[in-house]
This record gives C-alpha cells, sequence and structure tokens, in this order.
C-alpha cells in the first residue's frame, strides 16, 4: 500500500465514523491555522501591512497625531504579534516533528546505520551532549587519519566506520547500563 493509499483509507475512516467534540474542534482549528500560516507569509500579507500602516501615517496630521492615534496602531500590532508568536511556534513544532520522522525513517532504511540514533531526540540532553562529545572525538580522529586534501581509502572508511560502531556500542552500553557520569566515559579508537 503507497503512502497516498494509506492517507486516502485514513481519511475514509475518519469520515466515516463521528467525530468527537474535541477532536471537531481541534481539526477546525489545525485548518484555520494552516490557513492563517500560509496566507501570513504571502506578498498579500506583506502588502496589507503595509497599507494599514500607511493609511495609520497619513490619518496623524487629521488626528494631531494623539494618544488615541498612536494606541490604535500600538494595540493592533500587539494583538498580531500576539496571536503570531502561538502560529509560529505550532509550526515549528509541527515542522520539527516532521523533520524527525523523515531522518528516523533514513536511519531505519539504511543498511549499517546504526538504529541507536533513532529518536535520538527522547534521550536527556546530558546523553545527546554524551553523543556530540563522541562524535567529535571521532571526527578529530579521522582527521588526523588523512587529509582532507588527500583521496581517503577504503580501508581507511572501513576504519572510521568501525570506530563509529564503537562508538555507539559505548553508547548503547551506557544507557542500558543507566550511567550518566562522565567518568565511565571511553574514547573510540
Amino acid at each position: 500500500m503507497t503512502i497516498r493509499q494509506t492517507k486516502n483509507a485514513k481519511h475514509q475512516a475518519e469520515d466515516a465514523k463521528p467525530e468527537s467534540g474535541i477532536h471537531w474542534l481541534n481539526h477546525q482549528l489545525e485548518t484555520l491555522s494552516h490557513f492563517v500560516t500560509q496566507w501570513a507569509g504571502s506578498s498579500w500579507a506583506f502588502a496589507l501591512a503595509l497599507l494599514i500602516v500607511g493609511i495609520w501615517i497619513v490619518t496623524g496630521p487629521i488626528f494631531n497625531y494623539s494618544d488615541t492615534w498612536q494606541l490604535v496602531i500600538n494595540t493592533g500590532t500587539t494583538i498580531v504579534t500576539f496571536l503570531m508568536v502561538f502560529l509560529i511556534q505550532r509550526t515549528q513544532n509541527k515542522d520539527s516533528l516532521a523533520i524527525q520522522v523523515k531522518l528516523n525513517e533514513l536511519l531505519a532504511a539504511q543498511e549499517g546505520a546504526s538504529n541507536q540514533l533513532i529518536n535520538v531526540e527522547d534521550m536527556s540532553e546530558e546523553d545527546i551532549l554524551g553523543l556530540h562529545q563522541r562524535f567529535s572525538t571521532l571526527s578529530s580522529h579521522l582527521a588526523q587519519v588523512a587529509d582532507d586534501r588527500n583521496k581517503h581509502s577504503i580501508a581507511e572508511a572501513q576504519e572510521g566506520i568501525e570506530a563509529l560502531k564503537e562508538t555507539l556500542e559505548q553508547t548503547e552500553d551506557k544507557s542500558s547500563n543507566g550511567s550518566s557520569s562522565q567518568s565511565g566515559r571511553t574514547k573510540p579508537r
């Protein structure tokens, strides 16, 4: 079954069952936020914002640059900014999740790739920093093995892969032992 067929089957199943109130509301809010996100990033939205600011500037002399005249633009921009913060965060969360799913799929599909890095975003910050340090050490090791300007041999690539596997095995051992102390870590060869 292709992805398109899976999506179509999912939508047909959702259409067949009655939606609960909260599910319906969530769907409506998601549809609205998607529409607003698309529109807010368009040239028309920018043109409208310029038009509003232009009208506000032109009306300044008419209202003698009063406090009310200034309050109108301040209130309008504050409300728009407040709403856009949540809209941007929602979009960022959705994009981040989609990227993580795609990366997980690539890792799972890549022969020879370590499955230990799938869902690495769910690890603690300390564990991720530990992985980063290990990969930095591995990178330094690989830089010492061969100069970037020279061609690398298959043997050098295999050595690098073996060192990477050792690093990942050490990380897995650390995770399974529940130890998070820095002293128990060993550097890859």
